[in-house]
Parts: C-alpha cells; structure tokens; sequence
C-alpha cells in the first residue's frame, strides 16, 4: 500500500482578516472537525448542522462562539487558544486557509464546503457593503495587521465583481486558491467534500452522510429537531441579535 503523503505547511498566510500563525501553537485532539471553506460558501450552516450532530439537536447553539475561526487574527492568539483549549465537547473549528498554509493534522476531520463563486461574491458583496465602523475598525486598526488595510466596498456591484475576477479575490483573497488547494487532497481518507447545492438539494441525505464520516450516530428520536434546527428558516428566526464578531472583540478589549 502506497504511503499517504500528508500535506506540510510551506508558507504564513497574513493580512487584514488573517494570521495563520495561530495554527503554529494550536494542539490538536484525535477527534477534532476543521470546518473549511472560501468565505461565504455555506460556512455557518455546515457549523450549525455540526453542532446539531455533535449535541444531539440541542435548541438555540451559539456557533459562532462555540465554533471559532482559528485564523481570525482577532482576538489575539494568548486570547483566542486558550479559549479553544479549555472546551470540552468535540471541537469544531473554522478556516479560511489554502491547503500550504495550515498546519494539517492526519488524525482530525476535514470538511470543505464549496459554492459557485457568483453566489459567494454576491453574498460578499453584500456583507461588505454593510459592515460598520466597528468592523472596518477591528480588522485595520488591532496591532498586528500585515499589508494594506480594508477599504470601504465600491456600490456597484458589477466593478465589485470585475474587480475580485481580475485581481484574484480582491479585496479579500483568492478563490480559485483555496479551491484548488483542497482539491487537491480531496482523496485523502480525513477530507470531505461537500457543494452547497448539493446540501441545498438534499439536506437529510448529506447530513447523514457527514454524520457517517464523523462517527456520530444519528439519534432517531432527535433526527426531526436536528433537521429543523439546520433549515434557513430556522437560522434566520433564530439567529443571534448582537453581531458575535463585536462581541468577540469586544470580550478582549474591555
């Protein structure tokens, strides 16, 4: 049996919303889920079915903070790790990186999730073009920022999306990057992956078979609850007031 060849970090990946750096002092548990993905390509709805699996259809999850992206170099790293380190459910964390710029562990599980990327500029745009000051704040202005800060988006969105074509990702970072990266380990027995309008078509069945890769037996009493706690309907109503961004920030700073 030819030997795995498992992928090595070759290279730092920082700017105004990233430093991969965090993943140099993060320890790994056996059984520990990296959530992956470009933004905007279904990353908090893969997070709340996870959390759904993992707590057994629990009512009103908090994901964002149970479920935090590691590489967000905001809160600092002495803040954020220790966070991390001290849960004691399965952890299931977030990612933005390419492949080359994440420690990989061969004993985690890996999820990615993909989505045509004119819907995930679309989506883009519009979390861009709505951030407040707060946010414009929080990524340019805490020590640390490698390279130019985040501007102010332009409106129309048709330059919005010439613009991050001809530029590779601009102002954020290069989809066709990270796609490809993870496409390229696509065959290796702890990566899965996954297409939003796979999981938009067929929600129950791509459930089950992410509940298969992970190991987690599906409770038939709680199956209902966890189907409806994953549904946009449910995601919206539900969804947290206070923005778990500023919230984030905010729990270091004061």
């Amino acid at each position: 049996m030819e030997e795995i060849k498992w992928p090595q970090k070759s290279r730092e990946f920082q700017n105004h919303h990233f430093d991969s750096t965090f993943w140099n002092e993060f320890k790994f548990r056996d059984d520990d889920i990296i959530v992956s993905t470009y933004a905007k390509s279904g990353t908090t709805w893969l997070q709340q079915i996870l959390s759904q699996l993992i707590f057994n259809g629990r009512e009103d999850m908090e994901v964002a903070e149970i479920s935090p992206w590691i590489d967000l170099r905001v809160p600092p790293k002495e803040v954020k790790l220790p966070q991390v380190e001290s849960q004691a459910h399965r952890r299931f964390l977030k990612t933005h990186l390419p492949v080359d710029a994440l420690v990989f562990s061969p004993k985690a599980k890996y999820i990615y999730i993909g989505r045509d990327g004119r819907d995930v500029l679309w989506s883009m745009h519009n979390h861009h073009f709505n951030a407040n000051n707060f946010w414009y704040e929080a990524l340019n202005d805490t020590p640390g920022r490698v390279g130019p800060p985040i501007e102010k988006p332009v409106s129309d969105i048709i330059q919005y999306y010439n613009d991050w074509l001809d530029k590779d990702g601009f102002p954020f970072w290069s989809f066709w990057e990270n796609v490809s990266s993870w496409w390229a380990i696509r065959n290796l027995p702890n990566v899965y992956m996954l297409h939003f309008s796979k999981l938009k078509e067929d929600m129950p069945g791509e459930i089950r078979k992410l509940a298969a890769f992970l190991d987690i037996p599906v409770d038939p009493d709680t199956w209902d609850a966890i189907l409806e706690h994953c549904s946009f309907d449910y995601m919206k109503k539900h969804a947290t007031r206070s923005v778990p961004f500023r919230r984030c920030i905010l729990g270091w700073r004061l």
